[in-house]
């Protein structure tokens, strides 16, 4: 086995990337990035903490994560399982790394920064979702900026609905963890799954 274990090693593997692909990387969020922004209703929260890296969804109407400036997003955390991973490595380790998707749309937005844990009810107030203020919000302090091409979609062909999964060909949540927790019952796993999406979806 062949292990790549420095950037020397790695680049003789690829081509050098051509000046447009560097030159697009920008350190602030354009007319383009705020745009896209407010179309998404999902993006992907990358972190790092003590036991190394990690990643999270995040999701809720298109534009859910508020542009203060060219250089500062908000983005809130509704309500979820309360293990809080992530805001936990900010605390600790300050970097963060978010994916922009957008129905439809191949091109995905990367926003790279530093982030810090707000809980200022002035600043959380217009992320009030069906009547429920946030917990709290990241704000983020954009570093880089850049769309990232079609291919990783083109590939997966993600938006395409015929290649979706039937539902069945996968067991449920609740049947999942009852098989990987002792002593659970499904059907009670699922209610209170149920109940959760229900009655704290914020």
């Amino acid at each position: 086995m062949t292990v790549l274990a420095t950037e020397a090693a790695l680049r003789d593997c690829y081509d050098l990337p051509n000046d447009t692909v560097q030159r697009k990387i920008i350190p602030r969020l354009d007319q383009h990035a705020r745009a896209f922004i407010a179309l998404s209703p999902f993006l992907t929260l990358s972190t790092s903490g003590p036991d190394g890296a990690d990643c999270s969804p995040r999701g809720d109407a298109p534009g859910f994560v508020h542009v203060e400036n060219d250089s500062t997003l908000l983005l809130p955390d509704r309500r979820g399982n309360n293990l809080i991973d992530s805001l936990r490595n900010v605390v600790q380790h300050p970097h963060v790394g978010l994916l922009f998707l957008v129905p439809g749309i191949n091109e995905t937005l990367r926003v790279n920064g530093t982030a810090k844990v707000i809980t200022d009810p002035a600043r959380l107030e217009p992320m009030t979702a069906q009547g429920k203020l946030p917990s709290s919000a990241l704000e983020i302090t954009v570093r880089e900026v850049f769309f990232h091409c079609a291919k990783a979609m083109m590939r997966s062909d993600l938006w395409n609905p015929e290649k979706h999964v039937p539902r069945s060909s996968f067991p449920t949540l609740g049947k999942v963890i009852a098989d990987q927790v002792a002593g659970l019952e499904v059907k009670a796993v699922e209610a209170v799954i149920e109940e959760g999406y229900r009655t704290r979806l914020y």
